[in-house]
């Protein structure tokens, strides 16, 4: 029986994984989460949301987002006491996975510059910044 076993998120994690998100992911640069977004992604797509689990308790999380375009990786995020024990891997092998069954070719990841931890995590997995592209953003 696989340690932290994965499996989509639900309407009932929400609480939870807000929570969790609070104290594990890299929350700098970025808005605020919210339980009705968390919630309108789960009712758009109910398996990008995958988490990795304790018992109840969520220990990890990624969303494999996927827009009919292009393919995105977003919130990865491991409980600090439990990192470097194959727990991002495993949401990330899930989410690529996820993500070519859709039929991708090419998959992305945000990543905030300073998040070296962040980092380190994509690079492993054979991910590369490229720096031929910004992000541009405005809130609304």
């Amino acid at each position: 029986m696989d340690p932290y076993p994965l499996r989509a998120a639900t309407e009932a994690d929400i609480p939870a994984l807000l929570a969790f998100w609070a104290r594990a992911a890299e929350n700098d640069a970025r808005p605020a989460d919210s339980a009705d977004a968390v919630r309108r992604q789960i009712e758009r797509d109910p398996d990008a949301l995958i988490v990795a689990t304790i018992g109840n308790s969520i220990v990890g999380s990624i969303i494999a987002g996927w827009d009919g375009w292009r393919f995105h990786l977003y919130r990865l995020a491991v409980d600090p006491t439990l990192r470097r024990h194959g727990i991002g891997r495993a949401l990330l092998d899930a989410a690529e996975k996820r993500l070519i069954m859709l039929g991708a070719t090419r998959i992305d990841a945000m990543v905030l510059d300073g998040n070296e931890l962040g980092q380190r995590i994509w690079r492993s997995a054979g991910y590369h910044r490229q720096d031929e592209w910004g992000r541009w953003v405005k809130p609304v």
